[in-house]
């Protein structure tokens, strides 16, 4: 039987990935839509539309508006919300079942959360800044509104959460260079969004925020267990946020707003 439930997806050129999202929802959910930006030309569609999903076509208006639109597609009474490169385990999936099966839990709560397990380097990281990386991604349509700072988004609710324990395993980045143009990526937005909201950085920022995520997750969140994807991944949080800084101080100069657009 399949569950009163919208599950609900944006995604650029996937093809490589988003069937194996795709299939770990097929089957058990009662309708999957996927806002594809218009100009993706990889075969994502025909990925999406073999899994039984309906596409829509949209130009890209950043993160939290594709997500939002993404989700007032969903027709269902419970939306579940996926990245295109995340998979709901058969744990998770069993969970998901067993409180629709209680009703009492779905009327208790307005939304659910899980951890997100991510899987990096050829190995699934456990610790750090990575795990266990709570989402909120399962909520009852009309109690959540995608919000947050771009590029990262999570749901505002409208009531109470509960907490799930079945992961969602996430395949982040395909290799350390896939890694590093994702840090030029983020760094930029955040410098041109903070940048035009009039936000400054110090030389503080740049000296002490990078050492801080560095401690915080290699050591306090005991990354270190992690083998060394635990010390890159430590690293690389380091690095993005010297280059968030280091590019909205570098926003200041005569000139550099215009080249944030």
């Amino acid at each position: 039987m399949k569950l009163p439930l919208a599950v609900c997806i944006i995604s650029g050129a996937e093809a490589h990935q988003i069937g194996r999202t795709l299939a770990s929802v097929a089957g058990w959910v009662s309708e999957i839509n996927v806002v594809l930006n218009e100009e993706v030309q990889d075969g994502t569609e025909a990925v999406c539309l073999a899994h039984g999903a309906k596409v829509f076509r949209e130009p890209w208006r950043g993160y939290v508006a594709q997500v939002n639109s993404a989700a007032d597609k969903a027709t269902q009474e419970w939306v579940l919300g996926l990245d295109a490169d995340e998979v709901v385990t058969p744990a998770l999936r069993e969970e998901i079942q067993a409180i629709f099966a209680d009703g009492p839990q779905t009327a208790k709560f307005a939304a659910f959360s899980m951890p997100r397990l991510s899987f990096y380097a050829g190995r699934w990281i456990r610790h750090g800044d990575w795990y266990p990386d709570r989402k909120t991604r399962l909520w009852r349509r009309g109690k959540g509104v995608w919000q947050g700072e771009e590029p990262h988004y999570d749901i505002a609710v409208n009531g109470s959460t509960g907490r799930l324990r079945g992961e969602l395993e996430h395949f982040s980045f395909r290799n350390l260079g896939h890694h590093l143009a994702k840090l030029q990526t983020y760094s930029d937005i955040f410098a041109r969004d903070a940048a035009h909201a009039g936000k400054r950085a110090s030389v503080l920022d740049l000296a002490v925020r990078p050492w801080w995520r560095f401690f915080r997750g290699y050591v306090l969140r005991l990354g270190f267990l992690d083998g060394w994807q635990g010390f890159v991944i430590a690293w690389m949080s380091a690095q993005l946020s010297f280059l968030k800084y280091a590019k909205l101080r570098e926003s200041a100069l005569p000139g550099a707003k215009d080249r944030l657009r």
